[in-house]
């Protein structure tokens, strides 16, 4: 939880949430969640992230409001490789609720709830360049540019540049942060 914000598992009830998601014409080249997604489309992402739990390949979160639990977007670790001590985040916030400082706040849970993850010590973010307000909840977490990785990954069918963020574990976190 951080400020309006908290971090739940998704359920049934963010099926709208994740439809309304998916008319971003971004948000489908960047995850699974398909363009314009039908009922059964916003089911089966739930389904796909529950398994990603399930299998250990990352932590899947509905971002909800502290007080009323409506849904408002997702955040998530993703791991690639877990014995690295890294992961990379992602987030999204649903366009009605864009603008309130949602995904800032949704990040920075998600990294608060990263540090108690056992022997991860680096949250990575990667952002196209021209998506400024990302770039902004970046910093606004607290997260730092590190760099541009050129035609890092290929997105929407073409590859792309991506500036790369990050987050280290504080030193007065416990945990096995590993070298």
């Amino acid at each position: 939880m951080f400020g309006d914000v908290r971090l739940r598992m998704f359920d049934d009830r963010d099926v709208d949430m994740l439809r309304e998601l998916s008319t971003d014409p971004y948000v489908p080249t960047i995850g699974t969640l398909p363009s314009h997604a039908s009922r059964d489309d916003a089911l089966a992402y739930l389904q796909r992230q529950r398994q990603r739990l399930r299998t250990g390949a990352g932590y899947p979160f509905c971002v909800a409001d502290r007080v009323t639990d409506e849904a408002l977007g997702t955040a998530g670790l993703n791991f690639t490789a877990p014995a690295s001590g890294r992961a990379s985040a992602g987030y999204s916030v649903a366009p009605r609720h864009r603008g309130r400082g949602v995904a800032a706040q949704a990040l920075v849970a998600l990294t608060r709830f990263a540090w108690t993850v056992p022997g991860l010590a680096r949250v990575e973010l990667y952002i196209e360049p021209w998506n400024v307000a990302s770039v902004r909840t970046a910093e606004r977490a607290g997260y730092e540019r590190e760099g541009l990785l050129r035609s890092h990954q290929e997105i929407g069918g073409r590859r792309v540049d991506m500036l790369l963020y990050a987050a280290i574990r504080p030193s007065n976190v416990s945990g096995n942060a590993g070298a």
